[in-house]
């Protein structure tokens, strides 16, 4: 609190732009649109009854918002830049809202991935804002690292609080008020934004439409083909179809932003070998993460009995965790520096996942799931903050909307294709352990064993692409540590508000 009240007070004196309420008032938003990731997790139980889910296409619940989410943050970034990111900001808040409404409504499952699909248009339209505000708003250094902790909080405990609201609200009202929740929401920031977020300068520029849609539809393509894979079988003609189309429309996407006049991704973001590796290693580090959250919740509800509120309330210890950790990274970077803290921060996520392949139907949550869920909290808040700075680190103003896009897309396409991935291991796995049944088992511990190994096999994987992503981290990774930086001198200090003014980029050194 004490920094909104910093910010809000520079922001009396440097004129109606008020950079503090501004951020309160898009983390808002920001924490509705992370919170749809993961708040319909506890109700997928629920949303397969009523609406006639397979075991498979269940995914696709949380894999139709965030591929489209994914897909389009791109350019929904670039929509920023060149039309005034406060316009886009209102804009995808105002779809967002309608299409929650719509999701409550549904009356099929055709409705509901379709109303999460276009949820996930309205995310990608307002969130590159959002982290795109932060990046022109403060200087790098001790402001801009203290507004990304509280941004990070924001999005990494907005991930595990979703857990514990979809259990309460599931309990307690319906699987439907997962959604109807976010319309007073949405509404109430459709109402303050225009007050108290500036809008940005109008940048000229173009559309780069075939870029979003190559990128859209290139990792659509790829999920598909896991999901399609875990139901029929690596074999299958339509999931090797799918991973050969996602080839061809992930080469045109290059081809495409490499030959195009202003890309919605610039290549030369990746021509920094550090940038490029923290980019790696979040795309990774968030598919193990994602795919934790959903194989978690079906089997604290599946095998262990809980209800969606005990369910939900299971995952309160990992959110507070995460979010404590998450507040103090930002004091430990001057200390320790970014990289250090990175690397002590995966170690503990590791063992989380390593520890949660041991499940079996056996296991209680006290003893095999409470202590894994603690760990990656305390993991995740560590990482995260140091990773999304060298991600930013000196990426110039007129990038900020391609970069900051960039980084939101991946925590997005990072959790669609974990999840395919993971719930294509998943199958395979489960499929194998019901054709070599246990001798003495009913069917029905039968086909908890089989789930449960499925589970387990899914969480070692999970462990895999966090080791894969502690080595790019090691090997790519290079941060400075952060000085402290001085109180400003008073001479100083008009020059010093004017550079926090949203849209201006700053000069500080």
């Amino acid at each position: 609190m004490s920094f909104f009240r910093a910010s809000r007070d520079r922001a009396s004196r440097a004129g109606p732009g008020r950079p503090g309420i501004a951020l309160a008032i898009m983390l808002g938003a920001q924490l509705m649109i992370i919170l749809d990731m993961t708040v319909v997790n506890i109700a997928l139980p629920h949303i397969q009854s009523d609406l006639n889910f397979s075991a498979t296409s269940l995914s696709w619940v949380l894999n139709g918002y965030t591929l489209t989410s994914g897909g389009l943050l791109l350019l929904g970034g670039r929509a920023g830049d060149i039309l005034g990111r406060r316009r886009m900001f209102i804009a995808g808040i105002a779809i967002f809202t309608v299409a929650s409404l719509a999701g409550g409504l549904a009356t099929s499952a055709g409705m509901l991935l379709a109303a999460r699909a276009v949820q996930g248009a309205g995310g990608a339209l307002a969130s590159p804002a959002v982290l795109a505000l932060i990046v022109t708003g403060f200087p790098e250094g001790r402001e801009r690292t203290r507004a990304l902790g509280i941004y990070m909080g924001v999005i990494t405990g907005g991930s595990s609080l979703g857990l514990v609201l979809g259990g309460v609200i599931t309990q307690w009202l319906s699987w439907r008020w997962v959604l109807f929740i976010n319309v007073p929401i949405g509404v109430a920031v459709l109402t303050a934004a225009p007050l108290f977020v500036a809008e940005t300068p109008r940048l000229p520029g173009r559309f780069d439409l075939a870029g979003a849609l190559t990128a859209t539809a290139g990792v659509t393509a790829v999920v598909y083909g896991f999901i399609r894979a875990a139901a029929s079988g690596w074999g299958d003609h339509l999931a090797l179809g799918a991973f050969g189309a996602a080839a061809v429309l992930l080469v045109a996407f290059v081809l495409t932003e490499a030959g195009a006049r202003q890309p919605i991704t610039p290549l030369r973001l990746f021509r920094d070998r550090s940038r490029s590796g923290s980019f790696a290693a979040r795309l990774l580090l968030i598919a193990g993460m994602f795919g934790m959250f959903f194989f978690l919740t079906q089997f604290l509800q599946k095998i262990l009995g809980f209800s969606p509120l005990r369910a939900g309330v299971a995952f309160l210890p990992m959110s507070a965790a995460l979010f404590a950790v998450s507040r103090l990274a930002p004091r430990l970077m001057p200390r320790l520096g970014a990289k250090p803290l990175m690397v002590a921060g995966m170690l503990p996520a590791i063992a989380s996942m390593a520890w949660l392949s041991l499940v079996t139907p056996v296991t209680g949550y006290w003893t095999g799931i409470f202590g894994p869920m603690m760990l990656l909290g305390l993991g995740m808040g560590l990482v995260f903050v140091p990773l999304t700075t060298a991600s930013l680190a000196g990426v110039p103003p007129e990038d900020s909307g391609a970069a900051s896009g960039f980084v939101n897309m991946l925590q997005l396409v990072g959790g669609s294709l974990g999840l395919g991935v993971l719930v294509s291991v998943y199958g395979t796995a489960s499929r194998h352990a019901a054709g070599h049944p246990v001798a003495g088992l009913s069917p029905f511990a039968q086909a908890q064993h089989a789930a449960t190994h499925g589970m387990a096999t899914a969480f070692a994987f999970a462990a895999l692409l966090d080791v894969c992503s502690l080595l790019v981290i090691i090997a790519l990774v290079r941060t400075r540590r952060l000085r402290p930086v001085p109180a400003p001198d008073p001479a100083e200090s008009q020059e010093a508000v004017a550079s926090l003014k949203p849209g201006r980029p700053s000069t500080s050194p």
